[in-house]
């Protein structure tokens, strides 16, 4: 966490029996934190929807929330003690009713060399984390209701006076700072936290909420989603 006077610290989880974060912990403490008067950038790093072949595979509405309900329905990782890998393995939920392939990816995983959505138990690979939090994405927006921007399906310009939360690739940006001891997942968290504050604090932050892109390429962007410093 970061603001234009303080550079990035890391936070702690709420105390608990657990030693780490847990997905509902970062959930309710971002609702939280976006229930204040305080306008806030997030940046979340796993994707905020699917390729456009699994929509039209499944002959879903293109529509982001109807994909949130739809995936939740069959992927109920917000569920008390349910993992990916126990959908996956048939123990709950319907995860094979909505399965994808690892060739289809998003546009946005395309410009930014990102592996698919569907490719899993490989190094670098971000199938476990999007399929684990897209159901509390969905429950993030039911609390907050229009309190939050999700860029961009709620359109590419947030309103004045609203927070946004967005994709982050940390693979954009790790490279330009000191490791500094910090393992890799929190250089990870770092590096986005720094970046998004020196492009908010050199006025370059903006510019990123725009991408070059085709009227076709922005509709399907609309739906698959995009990768916020692609541009």
């Amino acid at each position: 966490m970061a603001d234009r006077v303080s550079a990035p610290i890391e936070v702690p989880p709420p105390p608990s029996p657990r030693k780490y974060w847990t997905r509902r912990g970062m959930a309710e403490w971002l609702v939280e934190r976006l229930s204040e008067d305080r306008l806030t950038l997030v940046g979340i790093d796993h994707a905020f929807s699917f390729p456009l072949r699994y929509f039209k595979t499944y002959h879903l509405l293109p529509d982001w929330p109807t994909f949130l309900d739809d995936f939740q329905k069959h992927w109920p990782t917000d569920d008390d003690n349910t993992y990916v890998n126990f959908i996956r393995d048939g123990l709950h939920g319907n995860g094979a009713a909505r399965s994808g392939n690892t060739r289809w990816r998003r546009l946005t995983d395309e410009r930014a060399g990102a592996k698919s959505v569907f490719h899993f138990d490989v190094p670098g690979s971000v199938a476990k984390s999007t399929h684990a939090g897209l159901p509390w994405l969905r429950y993030m927006r039911q609390q907050l209701g229009k309190r939050v921007h999700f860029w961009p399906f709620d359109g590419w310009k947030a309103p004045a006076g609203r927070s946004v939360i967005a994709e982050v690739y940390p693979s954009l940006w790790s490279k330009s700072f000191e490791r500094e001891g910090r393992t890799s997942d929190q250089h990870d968290a770092y590096s986005v936290a720094a970046w998004m504050r020196r492009a908010d604090m050199d006025g370059s932050l903006a510019g990123f909420f725009e991408p070059s892109l085709t009227p076709s390429e922005r509709t399907r962007a609309e739906l698959e989603g995009w990768i916020l410093g692609i541009k």
